[in-house]
């Protein structure tokens, strides 16, 4: 699994699998789902204005067709 976080665009993006052949599917305004094109495998997530969302990767709650555990994690400041 890969995150990544831009700050200045506060967006987060999680990637749990790869292809070559994806595209992004937006379930709400904030969030799009990556999925592979052959497969409608879900690949991913993107979160839009994602301190929209939350304070702490903890505290996360978004309605998702899978879960995902970021209860771990630390977000830097």
């Amino acid at each position: 699994m890969k995150i990544y976080y831009d700050e200045e665009g506060d967006y987060l993006e999680i990637t749990f699998g790869v292809s070559k052949e994806d595209y992004g599917e937006h379930i709400s305004e904030d969030i799009v789902l990556f999925k592979d094109q052959k497969t409608e495998k879900v690949l991913g997530v993107g979160i839009f204005n994602f301190k929209k969302h939350t304070k702490d990767f903890s505290d996360l709650k978004l309605k998702l067709p899978f879960k995902i555990n970021l209860s771990q994690l630390k977000a830097h400041s």
